[in-house]
């Protein structure tokens, strides 16, 4: 398998082309915006302000966005997303030409790119295994990681030509034309929905994204390792300019040539990235890491500009191995009913900690220099790494993305019904020697009734009767529930009639409790239909034991 096969694919090769030319404007931005920002006020907090309006909006629209992944077609979301970030572009190039624009102006279009940006990642990464088949995700998120350090290699010289010689307007008209090509590409799939098939409330499906996470443990391990990584690695980059001048008394050229050579060096690791997967496994992650923390310690001590551009080269390879493997596993690891969700916790635990570990870098920097703190940070990033190898993380071959048994037909009900919330009871009887292997059972279940929609769940017994054991979980609705059933893989499937067998009176007694509103009629589902559609579904999908028809609470 070549590490370029997903660009035979039409669609994901029209669509890497067109972000290869958006990427570049987006680095033609950002030269531009900060290089005018200190023409308009001299200040170092405004053109700071101006830096993190790329990715300030992403900390708090992280999770709004993934839900929005999910909830609408993700193909009309990025439309929506690029267009919004092409208008902006434009913005700031009209104001700009015609000398209209000023620094809260300047600011504040900057901040709807970044909303922009940040409503386009989560979609933008989910799409991904949509577009190729499962054994080339991988290939695909290395090759998403060259377009952009294509970008990084030439996009900033290029900028500081452009602003340069014809002025920051022209940069930032470079950058919305960008989008249009983007545009084009995802409006050309017409016909095809990606993602969108169960439309929820948006704070309840930020909240079962979150449950997702929380009761996926290892899921929960990525996210932990990116955030790990991203707080020791991102002083590397964030303290390069002044490494550059400290410790190796160079100008901005050297420290262009510096990130060039990571860039080469990513792109190098982009094209390696498979033969490396295939040679190390599991250990890829946690042996990058260790890697860039080696050659972070070097960037850090070293005096020489050549030597430090050879750390930089290796750093770029180790750092797109860490980053594309991770992506790939979690995108793999990820049912596609929540994976916008995923992918913006994701995004979330890497890029939201990275001003988090340049900030600390700084202030380490301030007090003991610069090359010292890269140094420090990086040994922490070493041992990390060290900490993984025996930890374990989940390798790339290793994840199976949750579908549904073979068997699993579920044809989707006309029938809306009100109601909630809803709590499922499931009472066993066991016999006292099947207790532990029950309760072990039960713990695994219970993982997978929360990941899949309940936000409570317990189990109980009998105090007239130990024999007795009853499950109870609650989900916010008669339709979160149904969609419950809709998320069971086969895993869980086998999970569940393991579980059932541990009855010895011929199955669980169940029973569910709907939640009414009293005061209006019009609110009260029709208990015939109600039943008849419930009993259906137990009957072609079995994922939850069927026995007493629902019963009704008032509340």
């Amino acid at each position: 398998m070549s590490s370029i096969d997903p660009l035979r694919i039409e669609r994901f090769r029209s669509l890497w082309l067109a972000s290869v030319v958006s990427n570049v404007g987006s680095f033609l931005q950002a030269v531009a915006a900060g290089w005018l920002m200190l023409e308009l006020t001299r200040s170092p907090f405004w053109v700071g302000l101006m830096a993190a309006t790329a990715t300030l909006p992403l900390l708090f629209l992280a999770l709004p966005a993934g839900a929005l992944a999910d909830m609408v077609d993700r193909r009309k979301l990025l439309l929506i997303s690029q267009s919004l970030m092409g208008f902006s572009a434009i913005g700031m190039a009209a104001l700009s030409y015609l000398d209209l624009i000023t620094a809260p102006i300047l600011l504040t279009l900057g901040l709807t790119l970044g909303i922009g940006l940040a409503l386009n990642l989560p979609a933008w990464q989910a799409m991904v295994p949509d577009l190729v088949p499962r054994g080339l995700v991988a290939s695909a998120v290395a090759l998403n990681s060259v377009a952009f350090n294509v970008a990084r290699a030439v996009g900033p010289a290029l900028g500081g030509i452009i602003v340069a010689t014809a002025g920051p307007d022209l940069a930032f008209l470079i950058n919305g034309i960008s989008f249009i090509g983007v545009v084009i590409v995802i409006a050309s799939w017409r016909g095809t929905r990606f993602g969108g098939s169960t439309p929820d409330s948006l704070s309840n499906s930020i909240a079962l994204g979150v449950r997702f996470a929380r009761f996926t443990p290892p899921f929960r391990r990525l996210m932990l390792v990116a955030a790990v990584f991203a707080m020791t690695s991102a002083v590397v980059q964030s303290l390069l300019p002044n490494v550059t001048d400290e410790s190796l008394d160079g100008d901005a050229f050297v420290y262009g040539l510096l990130l060039g050579a990571m860039g080469l060096g990513a792109l190098l690791a982009a094209f390696t990235r498979g033969k490396m997967q295939t040679l190390l496994g599991r250990s890829m992650v946690p042996l990058s890491i260790l890697g860039f923390g080696i050659v972070g310690i070097g960037v850090g001590l070293s005096t020489d500009t050549w030597i430090t551009a050879v750390a930089m080269f290796v750093a770029g390879v180790f750092w797109v191995w860490a980053l594309s493997t991770l992506n790939a596993t979690v995108q793999l690891m990820s049912p596609a009913w929540i994976r916008g969700r995923a992918m913006s916790l994701y995004t979330l635990a890497f890029v939201g900690v990275l001003p988090i570990g340049s900030i600390v870098g700084g202030i380490v920097g301030d007090v003991f220099g610069a090359g010292n703190a890269v140094a420090a940070l990086s040994a922490i990033g070493v041992l990390a790494g060290l900490v993984w190898m025996r930890v374990g993380v989940p390798g790339l071959g290793e994840v199976v993305t949750e579908e549904p048994p073979p068997e699993w037909e579920l044809e989707p009900h006309d029938v809306e019904l009100s109601g909630g919330p809803v709590m499922i009871a499931n009472t066993w009887v066991i016999d006292e020697s099947d207790l532990a292997d029950f309760l072990d059972v039960m713990n695994r279940l219970r993982l997978v009734r929360l990941r899949t929609g309940a936000y409570r769940w317990r189990l109980y017994r009998n105090a007239g009767d130990a024999h007795r054991m009853t499950e109870m979980f609650i989900l916010t609705s008669w339709q979160d529930h149904l969609r419950q059933h809709q998320r069971i893989d086969a895993e869980a499937a086998d999970l569940i009639r393991m579980a059932v067998a541990f009855d010895k009176t011929g199955g669980p007694v169940n029973h569910h409790l709907v939640a009414v509103e009293v005061e209006s009629e019009s609110d009260r589902p029709e208990w015939d239909e109600l039943v008849a559609v419930h009993r259906d579904m137990h009957e072609r999908d079995g994922s939850i034991p069927i026995g007493e028809g629902p019963t009704v609470t008032k509340d």
